[in-house]
């Protein structure tokens, strides 16, 4: 079958695909970006590969879709940069947020995945001839993997969650992903259930080596947050009293915005921080306006590193790469996306004691599904449940810190993974 669906996916699937990608970033900066990206990915490799002595003998690849997603990718690179130091780290993004905004001296070489033409991944993989290519997550190309394959590449997916009714078992459907997943040399899930929902896509007698190694995106918000000693010290109710509203998309806006207005009239020691998902200035410009036409004080935070936000009622973020600093100075969290592409980054909040509200899409996010289960994290689907429930945190001092624990105790129960994922890389 997978011939029947290499043939499908190249002749028709990945072209249509190309094609509408191709037009849509006549109309979409970030579209265009990346796509001008791709283009130069392999005179990137070329440049940055020789074939004679200073040739490394170890190359790792690394994919991740996005800046957020790199957050897992993270602790894995620092592991294995430690344990073979002149090892060569190549990390492939296929957004522009991450190519643009991951800054980590571990990578040697950073760039776009290339498209996924059976000749463009050919021409990478003669370049590059890595020892081993580990993708994160979801962000998963077909043509990349079965190239891979048919080249002898060992090839692994780790933190891999398969959502409850995902698609991927649907007839048909899972035979094209039981085509792609069986070319894996090894995939690490992030639970049992994910690992049992997995063997309904492979085929026993082919399946690939599976293993449950949690997700290592724990492990790097917890390092993250040791950076924050002090603040860790003071109670949470310590705090002022500010929500913090990050990674918001104008879908989270429409549905929340009239209950956040309403919350900041009726106390006025509520405060909040307006972190938009794409900053841009004209967005950021119109979230000032509508602020201050309610009649709140406000102002923009464009400094990456003075970060006090004391003297106004409303804050809105001008600058991208500061939020999991900034959840440190709140009480409350909602984290975007749940309205659209689905939930973002839902640890940085819990490891800074905040219960967390998102949207109803979090079938991306075991981190969210896990925050429900303890009680630290709450999906909302209106903006009265908005209002609801940050109501009821902030007067009810006992329901606030149970979520508040239950929220950070999420995060040191699953610490670990980046190790046992290192570990298996390494000897698989």
């Amino acid at each position: 079958m997978t011939i029947f669906w290499a043939t499908l996916y190249n002749i028709i699937f990945y072209p249509l695909l190309f094609l509408f990608g191709s037009v849509g970033s006549l109309f979409h900066n970030k579209l265009r970006e990346g796509f001008k990206g791709r283009l130069g990915t392999i005179s990137h490799l070329k440049n940055a590969f020789s074939t004679g002595d200073n040739r490394p003998r170890t190359v790792y690849w690394f994919h991740a879709a996005s800046h957020g997603e790199y957050e897992q990718v993270r602790p894995v690179v620092a592991g294995l940069r430690e344990i073979e130091p002149n090892s060569m780290i190549l990390v492939s993004f296929f957004s522009p947020s991450g190519y643009k905004n991951v800054k980590d001296d571990n990578i040697d070489c950073k760039i776009y995945l290339p498209f996924d033409f059976i000749w463009s991944v050919r021409r990478a993989l003669k370049i590059v001839k890595p020892k081993k290519i580990i993708f994160a997550a979801y962000d998963i190309w077909p043509n990349f993997i079965w190239v891979a394959y048919h080249r002898k590449i060992h090839t692994t997916i780790f933190a891999a969650h398969f959502a409850k009714g995902t698609s991927k078992l649907y007839p048909g459907i899972r035979s094209f992903y039981r085509s792609v997943y069986q070319s894996f040399a090894s995939i690490y899930t992030i639970n049992k259930e994910d690992y049992l929902r997995l063997q309904k896509i492979v085929k026993p007698k082919h399946s690939p080596l599976i293993r449950v190694l949690g997700n290592p995106r724990y492990d790097q918000v917890k390092k993250r947050a040791d950076q924050f000693t002090k603040e860790r010290t003071i109670s949470v109710l310590l705090r002022d009293k500010r929500i913090v509203v990050g990674s918001v998309w104008p879908e989270d806006e429409t549905v929340i915005i009239d209950a956040i207005i309403t919350l900041l009239k009726e106390d006025e020691e509520i405060s909040l921080l307006w972190v938009p998902h794409e900053p841009s200035p004209r967005y950021v410009e119109s979230s000032v306006r509508l602020f201050k036409d309610q009649g709140f004080s406000t102002r923009i935070l464009r400094s990456k590193t003075r970060l006090k936000l004391n003297g106004v009622r409303v804050v809105v973020v001008g600058v991208v790469g500061i939020l999991s600093k900034l959840y440190w100075q709140g009480q409350i969290a909602y984290v975007g996306g749940g309205f659209s592409t689905g939930v973002h980054n839902v640890m940085e909040p819990a490891i800074a004691r905040l219960p967390v509200l998102f949207g109803p899409r979090y079938a991306n996010s075991p981190e969210a599904e896990a925050l429900i289960g303890a009680g630290g994290g709450y999906s909302i689907s209106s903006g009265e449940e908005v209002y609801n429930h940050i109501r009821h945190l902030f007067h009810d001092k006992n329901d606030f810190l149970k979520a508040s624990y239950a929220a950070t105790d999420v995060i040191h129960q699953n610490l670990g993974s980046a190790t046992r994922v290192v570990r298996s890389i390494i000897r698989d």
